[in-house]
């Protein structure tokens, strides 16, 4: 669960309306995009930026979200107003964890996977599903990309880290080889 206070009162506010309006799905869907696009720093830079205009900030996200609800528009415009977009990633899980309660999927586990690229929804589903194998409990993805990693993947599940990343493999192997070398 998120610690984060504002975050917490503020998805069971939009779990409270969706669950009214039966837009469960259609948050669900957005708070995801929203979390996966912020992560995206240059994104995040230029929209916490204070001389960039607010009408070129909404520019910049409608450009990526593509469309929209004007509920989930009208949450962004406050949260980028109110300097709280940072929390979405927060907000995003604590809704996806109200969802899970509500449909009686309790006890699900989120890992974080990084990759250096983009996953595709069907590398998703199937990293999905093998972890939701492994822990033998279902399995909510939250991915970031890092250019950095060069290639592969770390997971994070719970204090559970896979480091299979080509940055790791590179870093061990020059470890390696300066100890041989002494």
């Amino acid at each position: 669960m998120a610690e984060n206070i504002y975050a917490i009162k503020r998805a069971e506010e939009i779990f409270r309306t969706a669950l009214e309006r039966d837009t469960l799905n259609m948050w669900q869907s957005n708070l995801r995009k929203i979390a996966g696009l912020i992560r995206d720093t240059a994104l995040l830079a230029l929209l916490e930026n204070q001389e960039v205009s607010l009408s070129d900030k909404a520019r910049a996200l409608s450009e990526r979200l593509g469309e929209t609800p004007p509920e989930v528009l009208k949450l962004l415009t406050e949260l980028l107003t109110g300097g709280k977009l940072r929390d979405i990633d927060d907000i995003s899980d604590e809704y996806q964890r109200l969802v899970d309660t509500h449909r009686g999927i309790e006890g699900t586990v989120t890992a974080a996977i990084t990759t250096a690229i983009s996953l595709d929804n069907k590398d998703k589903l199937r990293i999905a599903n093998r972890l939701t194998t492994i822990m033998g409990r279902p399995v909510v993805l939250k991915t970031n990309v890092d250019p950095n990693l060069i290639g592969g993947i770390i997971i994070k599940v719970g204090d559970k880290l896979i480091d299979g990343s080509i940055r790791n493999k590179l870093a061990t192997l020059k470890r390696e080889m300066d100890i041989t070398a002494k």
